[in-house]
């Protein structure tokens, strides 16, 4: 089966209400400075979006592989940051700022009840908004990866796939640009569309950043 690239649903589509609130408003006037960042895969370098629209930085920066569909932007297609920095240092060296904290999303897993690594809102233990993914990529999923395993669908392989390629290229860029505080999270605490989880992935940010910047201050 041909993939078709426009049977991927679109940023606007999944948050109508996000997309409304960003169209209007522009980096320059943010209280903060502001910096998203996007790949440019076709040339494979990053593109860094400190002005403009918010919502252009916002929905190109997020463009993920599989799931949305790349951004034009200046003429070029833009998709996730994170495929080629998914821990970008290197935008703040202009910033007239004290110290530098980073996040990393993709900490080593994390075997603690604390960490859930599966929500089941749903009967078959995903969320809709997953479930519909799946299927979706499901849909086109030849015997060529059916052998792998019978509990893995295609969507399970890339997401582990994309999991650890971040958390490599994460090590390699906090190595070459070290911040002043690194906070990691551990890549299985919450799957990559579980939008849901949101309030509990917030609160476990304040928690880890308390236990690391709570030792400095």
């Amino acid at each position: 089966m041909n993939f078709n690239p426009r049977q991927l649903p679109t940023y606007e589509s999944l948050f109508p209400v996000l997309t409304n609130q960003t169209t209007s408003v522009v980096i320059e006037d943010l209280p903060i400075a502001y910096t998203a960042v996007a790949s440019d895969i076709l040339n494979e370098k990053e593109v860094w979006m400190n002005s403009g629209r918010l919502f252009d930085a916002i929905r190109a920066s997020i463009s993920l592989p599989l799931f949305f569909t790349p951004f034009r932007y200046k003429d070029v297609d833009l998709i996730d940051g994170g495929v080629l920095n998914p821990v970008p240092i290197a935008p703040t060296f202009s910033d007239a700022t004290d110290l530098t904290v980073a996040v990393n999303l993709g900490g080593k897993v994390d075997n603690k009840e604390e960490v859930i690594t599966d929500k089941t809102p749903t009967t078959d233990g995903k969320t809709p908004l997953t479930k519909k993914i799946t299927e979706f990529i499901d849909s086109f999923k030849d015997s060529t990866v059916s052998h792998i395993s019978k509990d893995w669908g295609a969507y399970d392989i890339a997401n582990q796939a994309f999991d650890a390629m971040q958390g490599t290229i994460a090590r390699l860029k906090l190595s070459a640009y070290p911040a002043d505080y690194s906070i990691e999270i551990a890549r299985n605490a919450c799957g990559t569309l579980e939008f849901d989880r949101a309030s509990e992935m917030i609160e476990l940010g304040y928690k880890r950043a308390q236990e690391r910047l709570g030792q400095a201050f």
